[in-house]
Formats: structure tokens, C-alpha cells, sequence
């Protein structure tokens, strides 16, 4: 294929929207791309294809992708092609060609490694036609040809372990989008965490739309842990694990302990939970027991006493009266969750939550969650000023102007808090720090004293 596309001006431009699941899709198309020959450049002039991986999920990331796909379609040339890719042309298909008429190519997210094949066919078709490629497949293609699935962000790196959800929220689209889940073979990931380690890679973060649903395709009970004993014993050069995107009731006991006896997986765990009402999460078609959950964090903190836990809830789900949510104010309050995210409901057709509407008026959507956050950034708050004094390890992202810019295990990238360091860390290194201030969502520190201390030229000496 590379011979037959191979052209002195073939390359490409990418913009990539969304999530991080979007992000390790578009470097898999990237690294396909790259192989055939056509080169990624970061100005859309200098591009042939012009190719924007879309979000579907939520009704301002449809907007986004459409604007900034117009965006391009007004400016593209006569010897430029367009291809809209990803999760809203998936769900939609040629209701994005009739909003931007200037696409030349439709690519549905099941199909992200057919990205080569596609550019093909546009150069070399005879029609002025659009093309679409959205084949009638259940699930996301596991065909890879050899595209690594992660996207590396300096010595941190996401790595998908499954594609796809089974489960039946009421108000989520992505069964519609991608299928059922899909799970990668232990051996694939690991293989590639092997890769990264090479590489130098210091952070894994493992995603996938569940977490916790990993190897139950292949067969597998406590998949995920049997992935991660796997991962710490085949990779020890990788000091930090992360778990992200975990179901609530999936989290077992052999997670748990498996997250208590290898200190490289982080003592994280990112648990969206939704809400709190027996109610609400019953309309939701979530797991309504939230006994469970009490009793499931307060088992976790025992086993893992540094344990830091994320969440995040939908306020103004229909039909969510003020007791409801008072109900959920009240569980946050319980919980002290470390990180919290918040989001107003929104209304998606075709999801089995389309018949309840959309009948929650949107400010008090609005005001609901920046209640909500107000009562997190206290306790957030809280939790942050009883580690000023203490020695953390932090992962250093950025440096300049004599700061240094970090996380600790507490923080996934993009998502969570930081920590601003005075004095220039080497970028990528995990560096001890005294934690000298505390804001809601971010620290302040210093160098440790008792550990490594900066000389000439941003190196440390122990």
C-alpha cells in the first residue's frame, strides 16, 4: 500500500478531539499513516488529507468536532481531501456530510486502522462523491496491523486494553458508537508495555470505557488484576501504574489486593459513580447499591491506606427531585472522595434515557453543580493542606522561569491537580518534593532537602 500511495506531497494533518481513548486512536491512525509513507505536518496548508478524529458523546463535543471540521472544509483546497473520523461520524454517519457538504471522506470509529486504505481510495476515485467507510460491523475491529495502542505524552503514556462497552447506562452512547467491549490479548498489552519501557516510558495509565470489564470477552474473571500482576512483574522498570475508568461493583477483592502488594500500581483509582440516589441511578440503568459502595471505599482505604479516589456525577438527570439530590451532596460529604468531577445531564437521542427528556430547566442544572463543586473544593481543600509538610514523589511535566510544573500519584494528567515546584526539575523524572502550600486542586513545594538538589544545568545530585 505505501508504494502505490507514496507521492513527494503526500502527508497529512490530524486534529484530534475528545478523550484520551479519541487521543490513543488518532496516534494508532498516526502511526499507520506515517508507515504508508504520508507524513504528519502541523499546519492544515501544508496537508493533502486533513483528517479530524471527532467526539460523539455529549452534545458540546458534537458541536466542536462539527465547527472545527467547517473550519477546515471552508479552507481546504481543490488537491486536499477531508476526512471526518471517529465517534461522531460513527453515530451519524451522513448527518455530518449535510452539516459540512465539504468532507471527502467518512471513516466510523470501528474502523480507525482502515485510515490508509480510505486516503487510497480518495486520490485515486473518479467521482467527486463523498466516500463513505462505515461498515455494518458489531464491534470495534481488532485488526490492528500493528499499531501500537497508546498515546505517549513525554514519559507518561495511555494504553487502551479494551475498546467498547457492555454495560446499559441510560444516558450513554458509546454501545451505540463502538459495540460491546472488545478486550485486547494480555500478551498484546504487556508486549507493548515492554515496548514503552524501552522507550523509557515512567507512567502507564490503562483505559478503556471499563476498566474493570477487561478479559470478560476472553473469558476472564478478575482480568484486570491478572493484567496488572502481569504488567508489574513484566515490566519493573515502570514505577508508576494507573488505573482509570473503573465500574462500581467490578472492583474486587483480588483488585484490591492486587493494588496493596505491588507498589507500582498507584494507589488511584478512578471510579465514576454517577450519582447517589437509589433512585436516580435506577433510571440511569446503573448500579443502584450504594451500600456497596460504601462499604467497597471504606475496604479500599483499609487495604490501601494512601488511596486517593476520583469520581465523577451527572446533576440534572430527568427527573432528579432536590431530594435526590440532596441525597447525593450528602454521600460526597460521607465519602470525601479526593477528586471530584461534576457535569449537567445531557439530553443524547437515541440513548434509553431519550423518553424521560430533557426536563430539568438548565440553570438549575448549573447552579446543582456548582453546589456540588463548592462542597467538593472544600473538602479537596482539606484533604490537600494535611499533606503540606510531607515528602511526595512528583512526576515532572514542565519546567521554565525557575519553576517546575508536577503530579503526584494523586493526579492523572489533563484531569487532576498539579503541583507548582519552586526551582527547575529535569522534565520526565520522578523527583521528591516538600509540600509547602495547599489550594482546592493544587500544591505548592520545594526541592526535599533531604533528597535530590539541583546544580548546574537542571541536573540533580543526590
Amino acid at each position: 500500500m505505501s508504494k502505490t500511495l507514496k507521492k513527494a506531497q503526500d502527508n497529512y494533518f490530524l486534529l484530534s478531539l475528545g478523550c484520551s481513548k479519541n487521543t490513543v486512536d488518532s496516534e494508532s491512525m498516526a502511526q499507520l499513516m506515517e508507515r504508508a509513507g504520508i507524513g504528519g505536518v502541523g499546519n492544515p496548508d501544508d496537508a493533502q488529507y486533513l483528517i479530524v478524529n471527532t467526539c460523539g458523546f455529549i452534545g458540546p463535543a458534537k458541536e466542536e468536532s462539527i465547527n472545527e471540521l467547517r473550519k477546515l472544509g471552508e479552507n481546504k483546497r481543490d488537491d486536499q481531501y477531508l476526512i471526518a473520523a471517529g465517534c461522531l461520524t460513527q453515530r451519524y454517519g451522513g448527518e455530518v456530510l449535510k452539516q459540512v457538504p465539504q468532507i471527502d471522506g467518512l471513516l466510523g470509529t470501528r474502523r480507525w486502522m482502515d485510515i490508509v486504505k480510505l486516503a487510497g481510495q480518495l486520490r485515486d476515485k473518479k467521482h467527486p462523491d463523498p466516500i463513505y467507510h462505515l461498515p455494518e460491523v458489531a464491534t470495534v475491529g481488532t485488526d490492528e496491523r500493528g499499531a501500537m495502542r497508546t498515546s505517549i505524552q513525554g514519559t507518561s503514556a495511555y494504553v487502551k486494553i479494551a475498546d467498547g462497552c457492555r454495560r446499559p447506562c441510560a444516558f450513554c452512547a458509546i454501545p451505540i458508537i463502538k459495540g460491546t467491549a472488545v478486550s485486547r490479548p494480555i500478551e498484546a498489552v504487556v508486549a507493548e508495555a515492554q515496548r514503552l519501557e524501552d522507550m523509557g516510558i515512567k507512567e502507564l495509565m490503562l483505559i478503556a470505557q471499563d476498566s474493570t470489564d477487561y478479559g470478560h470477552d476472553l473469558g476472564m474473571k478478575d482480568g484486570l488484576a491478572k493484567l496488572l500482576e502481569q504488567l508489574c512483574t513484566q515490566t519493573s522498570d515502570i514505577p508508576w501504574m494507573r488505573i482509570m475508568y473503573a465500574y462500581p461493583g467490578y472492583v474486587t477483592e483480588r483488585l484490591m489486593d492486587t493494588m496493596a502488594q505491588y507498589p507500582q500500581v498507584l494507589p488511584y483509582l478512578d471510579m465514576p459513580l454517577q450519582h447517589a440516589h437509589r433512585q436516580t441511578l435506577k433510571r440511569m440503568k446503573r448500579p443502584a447499591n450504594t451500600d456497596w459502595v460504601y462499604r467497597t471505599v471504606e475496604s479500599l482505604r483499609n487495604k490501601v491506606p494512601e488511596l486517593a479516589i476520583r469520581s465523577t456525577f451527572i446533576v440534572g438527570y430527568p427527573g432528579e427531585t432536590d431530594e435526590e439530590f440532596e441525597t447525593l451532596v450528602q454521600f460526597i460529604k460521607d465519602l470525601r472522595f479526593d477528586r471530584v468531577g461534576a457535569f449537567t445531564f445531557s439530553f443524547e437521542p437515541g440513548t434509553t434515557s431519550e423518553p424521560l427528556g430533557d426536563p430539568i430547566p438548565e440553570h438549575v442544572k448549573e447552579e446543582r453543580r456548582n453546589y456540588l463543586m463548592e462542597i467538593q473544593q472544600q473538602i479537596s481543600l482539606e484533604k490537600n493542606q494535611e499533606l503540606v509538610g510531607k515528602t511526595m514523589d512528583i512526576m515532572v511535566d514542565g519546567n521554565g522561569d525557575g519553576m517546575s510544573i508536577g503530579r503526584t500519584y494523586r493526579d492523572a494528567p489533563e484531569i487532576d491537580g498539579m503541583v507548582i515546584v519552586e526551582g527547575e526539575l529535569p522534565v520526565g523524572e520522578i523527583v521528591p518534593v516538600r509540600i509547602t502550600g495547599a489550594m482546592p486542586y493544587d500544591l505548592t513545594a520545594t526541592v526535599d532537602i533531604e533528597g535530590p538538589q539541583i546544580i548546574g544545568d537542571g541536573l540533580l545530585q543526590l
